[in-house]
């Protein structure tokens, strides 16, 4: 760069030339350069969520998270690894080093969490491995409210109506109606004709299943009928 600095000092019209040439064109591309508020970004995150609805957070560390979090911790790559035990949901976030491709680490999670399935309760539901994606969160939040109308009635306006009707607007992805109240039946036992019956709980339940379950009929043809 010696020669550089020595033909500048012996011409400094052409070093000031440079500079300036130099400036405009920083100038010209600053004035055009791209700017992002939500820039694309693969974090190579996996969350494993398992639900066992009505187990004690005792119950869900025990039986549930600890035996995923043995089960996935052999796996290559792994920066970091946390948990969350609630009542009746147990959550596993798996954080990769970010050179480790977040499709084969979603798979290496998944086969990993099939592997322990026989060691989980009976009672959980299927685990739901995700790939953590910033475009998924949710960038609009709608607020219902109603004066003499009950909770029943708003979450059925925003389940039937509203969300039908967000929907369908271009760009859209999904919707996900939080803190509304579904439509259910409680069944209120006598704990002393229970005892009286000689019943439990677990009895009362697995006849309710039995008395409401749906079992496709089949299809029977005759000539003229068809049932």
């Amino acid at each position: 760069m010696q020669w550089l600095a020595a033909l500048c000092v012996k011409r400094p019209v052409f070093a000031s030339v440079l500079i300036l040439s130099l400036s405009v064109i920083g100038a010209f591309s600053f004035s055009r350069l791209g700017v992002d508020r939500f820039p694309k970004v693969d974090f190579p995150t996996i969350t494993v969520t398992t639900l066992q609805p009505g187990a004690a957070p005792e119950q869900i560390e025990t039986e549930v998270t600890d035996k995923i979090e043995e089960g996935v911790n052999t796996i290559s790559g792994i920066d970091d690894l946390r948990s969350i035990s609630s009542e009746g949901i147990s959550q596993v976030i798996i954080s990769f080093l970010l050179d480790k491709d977040t499709d084969t680490a979603a798979q290496e999670v998944r086969d990993k969490v099939n592997s322990v399935l026989p060691l989980l309760p009976k009672t959980i539901q299927q685990p739901r491995v995700e790939k953590m994606d910033p475009d998924a969160a949710p960038v609009l939040s709608i607020a219902l409210s109603a004066k003499n109308q009950p909770v029943k009635d708003i979450t059925e306006y925003a389940d039937k109506v509203l969300r039908r009707k967000i929907e369908s607007v271009n760009g859209v992805g999904q919707v996900v109606i939080l803190g509304g109240r579904q439509r259910q039946i409680n069944v209120w036992l006598d704990a002393d004709r229970l005892r009286g019956y000689n019943l439990t709980v677990n009895d009362v339940s697995r006849a309710l299943q039995a008395q409401n379950i749906e079992i496709p009929g089949g299809r029977e043809t005759s000539l003229t009928v068809r049932l």
